[in-house]
């Protein structure tokens, strides 16, 4: 099996919260470390803006997608067992699309090569 090669930007691309869709599933890349090593992924299903009557339309709520998938939304009988990240519009520079969120661990897979060898 061969993954098709491709030029990697030295920069990320997280998704915009303009380009955000309803239901869509993001991928959150993090990493634990200062080097960028040790990368922290989680799958979210973007659920809105502004859900809270307290919030204004500039938070983004974000839900597990375990949760997601099994039907329960937000403000939903179970919602309390469902895993919410609400997020700042601008915030959301760990937040990416399926390619770009491969890409992140692609280069972090680079820079481990880098690193051991």
């Amino acid at each position: 099996m061969q993954f098709e090669a491709r030029e990697l930007k030295s920069y990320a691309s997280p998704v915009t919260a303009d380009a955000l869709k309803q239901g869509e599933v993001y991928f959150s890349v993090q990493f634990a470390d200062e080097n960028m090593l040790i990368p922290i992924v989680e799958t979210w299903a973007f659920v809105g803006k502004g859900l809270d009557p307290e919030d204004t339309e500039h938070h983004l709520y974000f839900q597990d997608v375990e949760s997601y998938l099994h039907g329960v939304r937000y403000g939903s009988p179970g919602a309390e067992d469902a895993t919410f990240q609400v997020s700042l519009e601008g915030s959301t520079n760990h937040i990416f699309e399926y390619e770009q969120a491969l890409e992140e661990l692609m280069k972090c897979s680079l820079r481990r090569s880098k690193q051991s060898g």
